[in-house]
């Protein structure tokens, strides 16, 4: 069932499974690796404060909306 990563809780590892933005973002997402089958864990997913995840041994730090915009399972 897809969820939109700003709902996933620190700790848990999940699947992207798609990426609803424009041409613009989606080349950026895919440049950081964030690519659909790609597995990312969420390192920090607060109320306030950075939305920050692990990729491939390497972390990125997102905008809450940029989070909304993944599906992932």
């Amino acid at each position: 069932m897809a969820v939109p990563l700003s709902s996933v809780d620190t700790g848990r590892k999940v699947r992207l499974l798609e990426i609803h933005a424009g041409r613009a973002l989606q080349s950026h997402l895919t440049a950081l690796g964030l690519i659909p089958g790609v597995e990312l864990e969420v390192i920090r997913n607060g109320n306030s404060g950075p939305f920050i995840i692990s990729v491939k041994d390497t972390r990125l730090m997102l905008g809450r909306g940029m989070a909304e915009k993944i599906d992932v399972a």
